[in-house]
């Protein structure tokens, strides 16, 4: 059956370990300042959150863009590290907090990421306003600035990838996970091995110049974010894998659930592939939280300031 058949059979499946209705969604980064004064604006950020998942992509602006996986041999070195500075990964949340006010501590217990150092340890202090999320790293180290990404009418879905193989049961991913909110969608999918121990992934890269296996295992790891176009399709927009960029997603069939795991089976670039995920969430729809609760005086105050929105607009 298709995935959304799936959230109508299966209904609301909350987690243990559920966030507020406020963190749900994809939210894309404007902006993180650093204590020292310094901001950057320009890497693309997105979260994607459900009940209990994360899933996070991170590119900055002058990652090289790669036409296909054969072409990564030919990257000249400096190229290649710049390729697998690249951020992504999926996780399970924490939220400590009442929630009701609008604030509260977020965590992520495990991440399963591209990187192999904790890059960002730090749990993030949160507080929303209208559209906008502003995360603080306890330490005071950053502040990042997020805004809520209108998801439309669609399922909010959360799934854990527990292993991907192909038809001859090969494993091909291990770990990771699916983020639906409306019309935005990531999908993470981890290496099938840990890579050899290392600080950073790209201590690996010149090594793996001249270890073609050792390239292919470094970028056996998949984040690819994607919107729904007119015709109801998932087409991937950022990647870690640029190549996966302007292709679908992955297929929306073969799903059936066999004893609270939902089990998929399907074709993807004339290779049958099974994929094995633990639920999350599995809903059918859910709406956005545009706007938030604000006491009488404040609704008041803009009511009488309404010139402020004349030049109000969306971020």
């Amino acid at each position: 059956m298709e995935l959304v058949e799936l959230c109508s059979l299966q209904g609301t499946h909350p987690p243990s370990r559920a966030v507020p209705v406020w963190t749900l969604g994809c939210f894309r980064r404007r902006s993180i300042t650093f204590f020292n004064g310094d901001s950057d604006d320009t890497t693309l950020v997105l979260w994607l959150q459900s009940r209990g998942l994360t899933g996070d992509l991170r590119l900055a602006a002058d990652r090289p863009s790669v036409p296909s996986r054969e072409a990564l041999n030919d990257l000249p070195l400096a190229e290649l590290v710049r390729l697998a500075e690249v951020e992504g990964g999926l996780s399970p949340t924490r939220f400590e907090g009442s929630g009701a006010e609008l604030s509260g501590s977020m965590s992520w217990l495990d991440w399963n990421a591209f990187q192999v150092h904790a890059k960002w340890p730090e749990p993030g202090q949160l507080r929303r306003v209208g559209d906008c999320l502003i995360e603080f790293a306890p330490s005071g180290a950053y502040v990042e600035d997020w805004r809520l990404q209108p998801g439309g009418d669609g399922p909010l879905i959360g799934l854990t990838l527990v292993e991907e193989r192909d038809e001859r049961g090969k494993l091909l991913h291990r770990g990771g996970g699916l983020v639906i909110t409306g019309e935005h969608a990531i999908l993470v999918r981890g290496r099938a091995d840990a890579l050899p121990a290392c600080q950073r992934v790209t201590d690996l890269v010149e090594r793996a110049t001249k270890e073609p296996p050792l390239l292919d295992a470094i970028f056996g790891f998949d984040a690819s974010y994607a919107r729904r176009d007119a015709s109801g399709r998932y087409i991937v927009q950022a990647s870690t894998l640029p190549w996966r960029e302007g292709k679908p997603l992955m297929a929306f069939g073969g799903f059936t659930l066999q004893d609270g795991v939902v089990v998929q089976k399907a074709r993807e670039n004339n290779r049958a592939v099974e994929r094995r995920f633990t639920v999350d969430t599995l809903e059918s729809n859910y709406e956005d939280w545009l706007a938030t609760p604000a006491t009488t005086n404040a609704a008041n105050w803009l009511h009488e300031e309404k010139t402020l929105l004349r030049a109000a607009r969306k971020l």
